[in-house]
């Protein structure tokens, strides 16, 4: 492991590198497509973000880019990000600074999801429930998350509640506090896209539970003590084992 202590918010770039390292072992990344992004001062404006073209299994701390969302000349940097990271990233920070961490990625049981004329996620167990209510679908496709397509999804995410876009034929968003809250709910939101597609696929009828207790299930998840810490903690356990690297 190198020595990079001089460079700013380390502790959060090996989380962010984490994050990465994990989605590309779960196989939810596509190709270089995809991107997280974290806010690192008060007023979310300036975040750190994958740089454009690298792969998520390279993804290393030291490689994240720091960018600022209020900064018109940000894509004439010779380390430009992706353009539709800046579209869909920058819009982001820029209208919603309580989305501090956010992560974007066209995983196959979650972009089904958003392929379905119906793209809604009933609450049919504990994991679906987590997302009761939490939950905007923006069925108004427009291309590809440049500027203007962008900064019209994100007003979805406007109230602080929502912490999940599902991106109607096009994947998923998800925002956070914190990169372990924000990546164990894409954990799971892929999971719970999974369940609820293969219940579909028997063809039999759901056992979709009652609005109280899919609230209440909610509540009890985003008041579980350390869980999503814990689940990063574990990965970044898991990684220093096998791919000391992304830490670099």
């Amino acid at each position: 492991m190198k020595d990079h202590a001089n460079l700013a918010h380390w502790p959060e770039r090996t989380e962010m590198a984490a994050a990465f390292r994990w989605t590309a072992r779960l196989n939810m990344h596509e190709a270089v497509a995809n991107h997280f992004s974290l806010a690192v001062n008060p007023e979310g404006s300036r975040f750190l973000i994958n740089p454009r073209g690298r792969h998520f299994s390279r993804i290393t701390a030291s490689s994240l880019i720091e960018i600022d969302a209020r900064d018109p000349g940000t894509m004439d940097r010779p380390d430009a990000p992706d353009p539709t990271a800046w579209g869909l990233h920058g819009s982001l920070h820029r209208a919603c600074p309580h989305a501090r961490c956010a992560m974007h990625v066209h995983s196959i049981h979650a972009t089904v999801l958003a392929s379905l004329s119906d793209s809604r996620l009933p609450a049919i167990d504990q994991n679906t429930a987590m997302f009761h209510n939490r939950v905007a679908v923006d069925d108004h496709y427009g291309g590809m998350a440049f500027e203007n397509e962008a900064a019209r999804c994100v007003q979805l995410l406007s109230d602080p509640k929502i912490t999940t876009l599902i991106m109607g034929n096009h994947g998923v968003l998800v925002i956070g506090r914190t990169v372990a809250e924000t990546f164990n709910r894409l954990y799971y939101f892929e999971r719970a896209a999974e369940t609820y597609i293969r219940a579909l696929q028997t063809g039999r009828p759901l056992r979709h539970l009652p609005d109280d207790i899919a609230e209440k299930t909610a509540r009890e998840w985003e008041a579980y003590p350390g869980f999503a810490e814990d689940h990063l903690n574990e990965i970044k356990a898991l990684l220093d084992r096998e791919s000391p690297d992304y830490a670099d």
